[in-house]
């Protein structure tokens, strides 16, 4: 995943430009101490427990009349620009795990994150790699950079022409980011990747879109980037599609790992010994094993990158907290890495360069979804950056769990315990 010289020294700038080196450093170092938040049982599924997980969070200052039924949204108005053909809605349950201790650049202090699934054992898993972070000092975590991205695609009639097209684009940079401000005055034009294929052109327009996913966003400002440029170039092209499948929206490509498309976040923890052997049952060492064969597994597979299941943390969260859930299929896409200290601790980080989250837009202002992104602190401006991290540190809980499940050779039973529907005869 590299990165230019201009672009590392924006990135440098940026995290600088309101912190000195030495609070950069602060924030990011571990953090031990006990947290504030006490929950009944996880296993507990009965009203009482539930009443008590919402009474603890809401003491926090947070108000959930939604999430607690007290309060329905009975006008469907509400979904426009979410939804066409409406029915009525489709509920699935949502728990918390945490809280999950996180020393991000955007992302500090303790969280208590949603999830929404249908899936047994995955919020129980998630629970326990958060507290084993939290208990190691937090998960220091980092957005690197973002942009995303639109491809528009053009025909001529031979490799002249279309050589000649590139250049006249590339000189027209200056004024496709005074089209780009009229259409919104959160999106801004960052780059253009030319790309010649014989007679074609593909343009690879790049955007930060402040804190939207902004998919949106940069459709409406590459159309109107597109429309310019049929206007006005010398060399007119014989055929032009506003997506030419380039872009990597909604899919796992390779590109994600030569650029960035959303944001790119890396984070990372150390695990004393003692806590993989009481948590986890195992050693850093069969972890550190079990890592190794997973690895090759994943290459001989043919896997975009090679991690444990990325994509159960990121749809729980997308679900909650009201993203694209279909992103997924390319935000998913990362690399988790482990090593053993000389000390013989167990270091692992999770770096995810294709996360396309937003805190404004889309579905993040709906009933419950909004009062998910409250949970976390992550409504209004500002808060997108915040909210990739904790994705990022929650991933990196999954990941820790699991490699600790398959290397202690209990997997199975969790799934077990978790995962199977009890006799309705015992529920009430």
């Amino acid at each position: 995943m590299p990165t230019s010289k201009e672009l590392s020294q924006k990135i440098a700038s940026n995290i600088l430009k309101t912190r000195s080196l030495e609070d950069v450093e602060e924030a990011l170092k571990p953090k031990y101490g006990p947290t504030h938040s006490h929950f009944p049982r996880q296993t507990d599924l009965t009203k009482s427990a539930q009443k008590k997980r919402i009474e603890v969070l809401e003491k926090q200052g947070l108000s959930l009349p939604y999430m607690k039924g007290k309060t329905t949204n009975s006008d469907p108005s509400i979904y426009e620009g979410n939804i066409e053909n409406f029915i009525g809605l489709t509920q699935i349950p949502t728990g918390i795990i945490g809280p999950l201790r996180i020393n991000g650049l955007n992302a500090c202090g303790d969280f208590t994150i949603p999830l929404s699934t249908t899936e047994g054992a995955l919020v129980a898993s998630y629970n326990r790699g958060a507290k084993i972070i939290t208990m190691s000092g937090g998960a220091t975590t980092m957005c690197l950079k973002e942009r995303i991205s639109r491809a528009p695609g053009f025909t001529f009639s031979n490799i002249s022409q279309a050589s000649q097209f590139i250049v006249w684009c590339v000189n027209q940079f200056d004024q496709m980011q005074e089209i780009v401000s009229s259409t919104t005055s959160h999106g801004k034009l960052e780059n253009i990747n030319a790309t010649l294929t014989g007679n074609q052109v593909y343009l690879n327009l790049e955007y930060t879109t402040g804190d939207a996913s902004g998919q949106n966003m940069v459709t409406i400002a590459s159309d109107a980037i597109c429309q310019y440029i049929l206007k006005h170039s010398p060399l007119k092209p014989k055929l032009f599609f506003l997506e030419s499948n380039m872009s990597g929206d909604k899919k796992a490509t390779a590109l994600s790992y030569l650029s960035v498309r959303g944001k790119k976040v890396t984070s990372e923890v150390t695990i004393p010994r003692k806590i993989i052997q009481k948590f986890l049952h195992t050693t850093p060492e069969m972890m550190m094993e079990y890592w190794k064969m997973s690895f090759v597994g994943g290459v001989q597979s043919g896997s975009l990158g090679v991690q444990g299941h990325f994509a159960n943390a990121l749809a729980a969260i997308f679900l909650s907290c009201g993203q694209d859930v279909a992103c997924v299929s390319e935000a998913s896409t990362g690399l988790t890495r482990v090593d053993v200290t000389e000390g013989g601790d167990f270091y692992i980080s999770v770096t995810l360069p294709n996360l396309i989250v937003g805190t404004v837009g889309g579905g993040t202002s709906l009933p419950t979804q909004n009062e998910c992104l409250s949970l976390l602190g992550c409504t209004g401006t500002g808060t997108a950056k915040k909210f990739a991290e904790i994705c990022t540190a929650t991933v990196l809980a999954g990941e820790i769990s699991i490699t600790g499940a398959l290397a202690g050779g209990y997997f199975s039973k969790s799934h077990e315990s978790y995962g199977r529907k009890k006799s309705r005869n015992n529920r009430k």
